[in-house]
């Protein structure tokens, strides 16, 4: 029997089956019965996941080393909220490294979702990574309410456990948040002499130190001899290369927790993570280029308004702030420097489409 076109009125209860039926598989694809018109359905893995295109595959240079015995660890927080920008980030390193094959991921999640994991293997099929669950309950108790709430989530402190989570034979990382973009081979900052230095960040001393703490800290001496005989600067925790070896030695996490108990008891910051990593370290880090850390490109932690970019050259891009480029793109009121992001996301953003 021969079908003919289907009406404006079957079409539609056809649309209304496949919108609203319970699909049980990641992805399906239907098709009408006419020659004309095509249906397709794209789904989500999970209801919470977006779907992503599938990335290209990048190769070593011809002077790369062995990916087992030359590689460059980088370790980011991997949640559902901000995986956007996670996959973006994630291309534009390894866009832009010489050796893309010698980078191996260690992802800290709060909870070992498949979907998240499924979700990373089909956007990056040849990518190098593990994924670890971080406990939030290290941080219960310990988190001080503070200006902006995605600041209080307890993933936003796993970078504090780090030296504690990965591999004990990992002896340097890279930590970087998702929220920046790579436009440089990050093997170049992998290569940074640390000296005796646990921690090497940009370093920003230009910056009024002495906002980043309340006057309760300024007032009691007890709190700020921590910094006899430091030339304490602001540096962004976002991008840091961690000596893992020697963090664990001086027992830093230990130190970054003390500071967290002393804000239970005596307000002395606003801010989240980064006011205890300022006390502990500021003042004892290797210095490294600001081209490392355009930061604050998502403007401050409570309106996130544009921001230029600051003079000088650039390898890396980081969203600081409130505003995130992939939310101002999508709302149709994006910042000048979002559209810098934009090339590197790999979102699909059709989960429904007619083709003719």
């Amino acid at each position: 029997m021969a079908l003919g076109r289907p009406s404006p009125l079957q079409l539609l209860g056809l649309l209304s089956i496949l919108l609203f039926h319970p699909f049980n598989t990641i992805s399906t694809s239907t098709t009408t019965p006419t020659t004309d018109v095509r249906l397709s359905i794209i789904r989500k893995p999970f209801q919470d996941i977006p779907a992503f295109r599938e990335a290209p595959a990048f190769r070593n240079g011809d002077l790369c080393g062995s990916p087992q015995t030359d590689r460059i660890h980088v370790a980011m927080t991997l949640d559902a909220n901000y995986l956007r920008g996670t996959m973006a980030a994630i291309l534009s390193i390894l866009q832009h490294s010489t050796c893309p094959e010698n980078v191996y991921f260690h992802f800290l999640c709060a909870r070992l979702e498949p979907d998240l994991v499924s979700s990373l293997k089909s956007t990056f099929p040849y990518l190098n990574f593990k994924v670890y669950r971080f406990d939030s309950n290290r941080v219960r108790g310990k988190i001080s309410k503070s200006i902006r709430q995605a600041l209080d989530q307890p993933l936003n402190y796993a970078r504090i456990y780090l030296a504690q989570i990965i591999p004990p034979d990992v002896d340097r990382i890279i930590y970087i948040d998702s929220d920046i973009i790579v436009v440089d081979d990050i093997g170049k900052l992998w290569e940074v002499d640390l000296g005796d230095k646990a921690v090497a960040a940009p370093e920003y001393c230009h910056a009024n130190f002495t906002t980043y703490f309340t006057n309760a800290f300024w007032s009691d001496s007890s709190l700020t001899k921590t910094y006899q005989g430091r030339n304490p600067c602001y540096f962004n925790t976002g991008v840091m290369v961690i000596d893992v070896d020697l963090w664990r030695e001086k027992g830093y996490t230990q130190k970054i927790e003390y500071w967290m108990e002393v804000q239970k008891q005596k307000r002395i910051y606003h801010l989240g993570s980064l006011p205890p990593f300022l006390l502990v370290f500021a003042g004892n880090i290797k210095a490294v280029d600001h081209r490392w850390n355009q930061h604050g490109l998502g403007g401050d932690n409570l309106e996130g308004k544009c921001r230029n970019l600051h003079p000088g050259p650039i390898s890396l891009l980081h969203w600081s702030g409130k505003g995130k480029p992939w939310l101002r793109l999508d709302s149709r009121k994006p910042c000048n420097v979002d559209h810098l992001w934009a090339p590197y996301d790999l979102y699909r953003s059709l989960t429904l489409h007619f083709e003719e």
